[in-house]
């Protein structure tokens, strides 16, 4: 089964989004590769372009988004960005899982967590609906819960929690290999978010996937994640194993959120939020470094120029001030 994980090759993505103020990037110029079962985790702020760069994956962006420019490359799919019809349909789901935020609101009220099962299955063409209900309810096990009774219960008698696992359930239970995982503790209280974290990890392997985890909280990318990107105003502005990124972070925005995190011993007041506010679609600037607003590292550069996504040794960092102080 590991072998049936897939690599994913995002090149040059850009999404744009149409305002009254014309078509405006909410991602842009996005590379990024999920090596075959590795856990990449994505993080940033609310509004960074995160769910959108997830959402490409499912070539699902709504209008009135649409993809400008680039490719999403998914081995055993092709260009998921040229997919169009049935033949994207049937990706969704089949290939590609999808764990939405709010995963309560992705469920529908009005039916049981069994006959959404069986939906599905007979959306995708599953011959044997009963081996897939088996499926889930396998999976719902392994998950810590009543198989049996989730699949007869609806989403207003589920917990917070027990709704995430279901919509984990959903997006594995065809089958799919690549996983993506949009702030899946998002609203969970802390213990329930480490059984989530849990389960992540512990599905990831035993299935062999490809994982993708979407999230503002870098606790969350700390605990699952082998490499991590980080991305600001539709920007990746630094990617890399996670634990290098996180115990010597180079992009001035990197350290300002790891040095934002609270933490449990020491000094309280040695947390420190970051100045200023993130962009948002109207206010990211169309030439020059995006970060430049609430970076102290500010160049005359930056107001002009976009920094480039610089290989340094296994990261890759798009910093005018990196590569001055590498050549220092």
């Amino acid at each position: 089964m590991p072998g049936q994980a897939p690599g994913v090759r995002i090149d040059g993505l850009t999404v744009v989004y149409k305002t009254p103020a014309g078509e405006l990037p909410a991602v842009r110029d996005v590379s990024l590769t999920l090596e075959p079962g590795s856990i990449t985790g994505i993080v940033g702020e609310s509004g960074s372009g995160k769910s959108t760069l997830a959402l490409s994956l499912l070539n699902a962006v709504q209008p009135p988004g649409r993809i400008a420019a680039g490719s999403v490359h998914v081995d055993g799919l092709g260009d998921v960005a040229g997919l169009r019809g049935e033949e994207l349909r049937r990706a969704r789901g089949k290939h590609v899982g999808y764990v939405f935020q709010a995963a309560q609101n992705s469920l529908n009220p009005l039916k049981t967590v069994g006959k959404q099962v069986l939906d599905l299955g007979r959306s995708h063409g599953v011959d044997d609906l009963r081996g897939l209900i088996r499926d889930a309810r396998e999976l719902l096990g392994r998950m810590g819960l009543d198989g049996a009774r989730v699949l007869d219960s609806h989403q207003h008698e589920l917990s917070g929690g027990m709704r995430q696992r279901v919509g984990i359930m959903l997006a594995l239970v065809l089958n799919a290999h690549l996983v993506v995982l949009d702030e899946p503790t998002t609203a969970l209280d802390m213990i329930t978010q480490a059984n989530i974290l849990r389960i992540i990890r512990e599905v990831h392997a035993e299935r062999g996937l490809t994982t993708l985890v979407i999230t503002h909280d870098i606790g969350v990318v700390a605990e699952v994640a082998d490499r991590l990107a980080v991305m600001y105003g539709g920007r990746l502005v630094e990617q890399g194993p996670t634990r290098q990124v996180l115990g010597d972070p180079r992009h001035p925005y990197t350290k300002g959120l790891i040095r934002a995190i609270p933490r449990l011993t020491g000094d309280i007041s040695e947390a420190r939020a970051l100045p200023g506010r993130p962009p948002t679609l109207a206010t990211v600037p169309e030439r020059g470094c995006v970060f430049r607003e609430r970076c102290e590292l500010r160049m005359d550069v930056c107001d002009t120029d976009d920094p480039a996504a610089v290989e340094h040794g296994d990261r890759i960092v798009a910093c005018h001030a990196v590569k001055v102080r590498e050549h220092a």
